[in-house]
This record gives C-alpha cells, sequence and structure tokens, in this order.
C-alpha cells in the first residue's frame, strides 16, 4: 500500500520476501506477529522505529520468545537517542506462568544481561528482588511481578544496546524482555 513511503524512510528491508508496515498508530496497545510463509519456523526479527517528531514517544517495547541452552540466548536491542535516557529493562518468566493466560512452558529463572555495542557488559541481574536497586525497581511501580525475575534500572547514553537473556544453569523456556522509558 504505501510502499513508496517505505523505501523513502530509508528502513525499507533489503529482501524483497521481507514485510514492513508504515503505519500511525493512536496511543494504545499494540501486537506485531511474525508467522513464517510455508509454516516453517525460525528465527525473525521485529524492528520498530518512531517516526515522527518528539511530540510522542513509545514507552515500552517487549518481546516474548524462546530462550535455549548455552548461547541459544534470547535477545532485545534497543537504540537510544536524543540525550541521556533512564529505562527500566525487565526479564520475565515465572510470571508468564500464573494467571489467565499462562504458559506451561515458561523460564522458571531468568537472568538479564544489558551490553553496549561493543558487547561490553553493563549491568547483569538476577533476583531483581536482591538487586542494590530493588528499591527503585519498586518505587517505579513497574517491578517484575516474581522475585525471580530479572531487571535492571539504567541511564542509556545515546547508543545501541543489547538485553540478553538466559535461564539460570542453562535451562530452557519461554521468557519476555521488557525495556519501559521511564522519562516523562
Amino acid at each position: 500500500m504505501n510502499r513508496r513511503e517505505i523505501l523513502q524512510s530509508g528502513l525499507a528491508p533489503t529482501d524483497q520476501s521481507e514485510s514492513a508496515i508504515l503505519i500511525t498508530l493512536s496511543p494504545g496497545d499494540y501486537t506485531a506477529v511474525v508467522n513464517a510463509r510455508d509454516g516453517h519456523g525460525g528465527d525473525g526479527l521485529v524492528e520498530i522505529y518512531e517516526m515522527d517528531s518528539n511530540s510522542t514517544r513509545m514507552v515500552n517495547l517487549s518481546t516474548r520468545g524462546r530462550v535455549g541452552a548455552f548461547d541459544n540466548v534470547m535477545i532485545g536491542g534497543v537504540i537510544t537517542n536524543g540525550g541521556t535516557k533512564r529505562v527500566l529493562i525487565r526479564a520475565l518468566g515465572p510470571s508468564l506462568a500464573t494467571g489467565g493466560n499462562a504458559l506451561g512452558n515458561a523460564l522458571a529463572d531468568p537472568t538479564l544481561e544489558l551490553r553496549d555495542s561493543s558487547g561490553n557488559l553493563i549491568a547483569i541481574n538476577d533476583d531483581w528482588a536482591e538487586s542494590p536497586q530493588a528499591a527503585e525497581i519498586l518505587a517505579s511501580t513497574i517491578a517484575p511481578g516474581d522475585r525471580w525475575e530479572s531487571a535492571i534500572l539504567v541511564n542509556l547514553e545515546v547508543g545501541n544496546y543489547t538485553a540478553v537473556v538466559r535461564g539460570v544453569g542453562d535451562t530452557t523456556g519461554t521468557a519476555l524482555v521488557e525495556v519501559f522509558d521511564l522519562e516523562p
């Protein structure tokens, strides 16, 4: 529908078998779902870019996926611009196994690493309630729902960052990695 606008954005996919949507969204909650056309599994990447002025902002981005053993981690990328950004990054697992939409294969004990664009470790957390940041995380009003989940509260300079989710002891399961913009 809006192929020309997508191409003009400078963010068009480089392979014509990849998908893109350029849309103006009203405030609310949205979900992007990726499926293989042929029904076969595989890894996919969803990128979301804010294309308008600074009069609006995305306050949360999350993704749910499978965390495997060893190097089969779940990764969430974050790009910041326009100055220092205060964010809360969470890795959820146990809380996905409760409630009306409970998952039977939720990751029992996620750990969370935050790395810069060079791969340098900025912060690591396992069990947010035991973190030196626990009081600040709780005060944010968006602390993880289970003490075994992980959270990092950090000021990010302009740049690219990676949130890495692993299972303690190379355990596996489904997890959710979330990034919240805490600035007004």
